[in-house]
């Protein structure tokens, strides 16, 4: 199985890139910093028509969006949330994962029965507003309507989506103070990505199994 992540340098996404590689599968994990197995910055169209040049006629039978970015944590409703980070932080987190998916999707139609999978969060849930990391949370509730959506239109392709909460992990967005470790988040995932198939397509389900509510 060839498997692409996305934002694979650190934390989830090098966790589960390690994990595949472990099982033997092909693993192409993108990165900003040239030391990736392919760079891909997700904000700029030109990086992912490099990577779709660097890839040629391969097949991806896995695609993980895992890349994203937490600019607003711990800002106060008064002083913070700029102008500049929800540009940014919409532009990694739902712009990214689009023109990532638009861009691979050729390579995924190659695949006999290719999956998506999108690392969203629980705090993109309409069920959970404590207040708070707005421009975080405004982008993971768009980011699970964009799976929502891709889910409907390539269901007739045989092109299966679902959307991840990872947990709360120790990594360098999460804190050391997080519930789970970054290797009990990637087991998870990883159980999660292989149940992905047409019948649960468009799910939103957590690292441990559970359907979570939208």
């Amino acid at each position: 199985m060839t498997i692409l992540i996305t934002g694979a340098t650190r934390g989830i996404g090098a966790g589960l890139a390690q994990h595949y590689r472990d099982e033997g599968h092909e693993v192409i994990g993108t990165g900003r910093s040239v030391t990736s197995d392919l760079q891909l910055d997700v904000t700029r169209p030109a990086s992912h028509r490099e990577m779709a040049e660097a890839l040629g006629n391969r097949a991806i039978d896995l695609l993980v969006c895992n890349a994203g970015v937490y600019l607003d944590k711990g800002h106060d409703l008064e002083t913070g949330f700029g102008v500049d980070l929800w540009a940014q932080t919409f532009a990694t987190n739902v712009t990214g994962v689009f023109l990532t998916i638009q861009t691979l999707l050729p390579h995924l139609r190659r695949a006999k029965q290719a999956k998506i999978a999108i690392i969203g969060s629980q705090m993109g849930s309409s069920t959970r507003a404590p207040g708070g990391s707005y421009i975080y949370r405004a982008s993971k509730s768009a980011v699970l309507n964009l799976g929502r959506n891709l889910a409907s239109d390539l269901q007739g392709e045989g092109i299966a989506v679902g959307v991840y909460h990872p947990g709360w992990v120790r990594t360098d967005m999460g804190g050391e103070a997080a519930e789970i470790s970054t290797d009990e988040a990637v087991t998870g995932l990883a159980a999660r990505f292989a149940a992905l198939d047409l019948e649960s397509t468009g799910c939103f389900e957590t690292w441990d199994g559970r359907a979570h509510p939208f």
